[in-house]
C-alpha cells in the first residue's frame, strides 16, 4: 500500500462515511482483519466479537448475549468501545485501535439464542487508520464501476506503478496453461498476446495470471475470449481480449488498479460540437 495524504483519507471520510462494508471472507483477507483479536469493551471487561460490517458512522457486530454483557451495557448506559486489528505489512506490531461507540440494540443473530447482532454507533470519527483501509476498499468498488472499461497499457512505467512483476504471464485454456504476454489491462478485461489462431480461441473460457509485489500477490482472472486482433509480421501470434466474469474479479485485483488509477487522471471527454446554426 502505498503512501495516502491525510487530503485523500478526508475525501474517503467524506464520500463513503455512511457507506456500510460487510466483512466477508475476501474483505477480511484484503484488509488483513485479525478477527481473533476483535473485541468489545464495556467498563473494564472485554467481550470476543465479531464484526459483521462497518461504516465510518457505526458498526454492527456479533457476541454471545449469555455471556453478562448484557447486564454490563445496562451499567455502562450501552457506552462500549470497539476494538480493531490490523495487520501492519511494513511492521510485525499490527495496527490496533479503539472506537468509542454508544450500542443502539440487538437482534438475535441467526438460529442461536445465544448470539446477538449488536448495531453501534459511532460517538466520534474513527481514527485516520481505518478510514483508510475501508475507505480504498469503497473506493475501488467506485473505480470498478465508474472506470471498468478504461484501458491500462502495459509498459515499463506503468508495471512500476503498478508493481506488476511481468508482462509475461500464462493463461489458463480449459485448465492447461499457455505462455502469453500482457498488452493491457482493465477492471472489466484485459488484451494477451498469444501463440494460436482466433477462430479457434474465440469464445473460449480461459483464466489470466496476473502477478504483482510488495506484497506479493497473484490473482486468477477467469473470464471468455472474446474479439481477436492482428499481430503485424507474425502469423503464428494473436491478440486475444479477455473478458473478466464480473462476479468472479477478486477484490485484491480491484485494489491494485484502483490505486493506480488514483495516480493518473482520468482523461477529459471532449466537448460535443455545437450544433449548426440554421441559415
Amino acid at each position: 500500500m502505498g503512501i495516502i495524504t491525510s487530503q485523500r483519507i478526508n475525501d474517503y471520510y467524506e464520500r463513503f462515511k455512511s457507506i456500510d462494508v460487510t466483512f466477508s471472507k475476501e474483505i477480511i483477507q484484503v484488509t488483513g482483519l485479525l478477527a481473533e483479536q476483535v473485541h468489545l469493551k464495556c467498563m473494564s471487561d472485554f467481550w470476543p466479537c465479531v464484526i459483521y460490517s462497518s461504516s465510518f458512522e457505526g458498526a454492527k457486530v456479533v457476541s454471545s448475549i449469555k455471556s453478562g454483557i448484557l447486564a454490563k451495557l445496562r451499567q455502562s448506559n450501552n457506552s462500549v468501545s470497539l476494538r480493531f486489528c490490523f495487520k501492519d505489512v511494513d511492521n510485525k506490531t499490527p495496527l490496533t485501535f479503539f472506537v468509542s461507540a454508544r450500542v443502539l440494540g440487538h437482534t438475535p443473530q441467526g438460529l442461536s439464542a445465544d448470539m446477538g447482532l449488536f448495531s453501534l454507533q459511532f460517538a466520534q470519527r474513527p481514527p485516520d487508520t481505518l478510514v483508510e483501509i475501508m475507505g480504498r476498499i469503497l473506493d475501488a468498488n467506485f473505480n470498478f464501476t465508474k472506470r471498468r472499461d478504461e484501458r491500462i497499457p502495459v509498459t515499463a512505467e506503468t508495471m512500476k506503478k503498478l508493481t506488476l512483476l511481468s508482462p509475461e504471464t500464462a493463461v489458463f485454456i480449459q485448465g492447461v496453461p499457455r505462455r502469453c504476454m500482457l498488452r493491457d489491462l482493465s477492471f472489466s478485461g484485459a488484451k494477451v498476446i498469444i501463440m494460436g489462431v482466433a477462430k479457434f480461441l474465440e469464445n473460449r473460457e480461459a483464466s489470466l495470471r496476473v502477478d504483482f509485489d510488495d506484497p506479493r500477490a497473484s490473482y486468477l482472472l477467469k473470464g471468455s475470449f472474446g474479439r481477436s486482433e492482428i499481430v503485424e509480421g507474425r502469423q503464428d501470434l494473436v491478440a486475444m481480449v479477455l473478458q473478466f466474469t464480473e462476479a468472479a474479479i477478486p477484490m485484491g485485483y480491484k485494489l491494485r488498479l484502483s490505486d493506480y488509477l488514483n495516480q493518473v487522471k482520468m482523461p477529459e471527454k471532449k466537448p460535443s460540437p455545437e450544433p449548426a446554426a440554421n441559415a
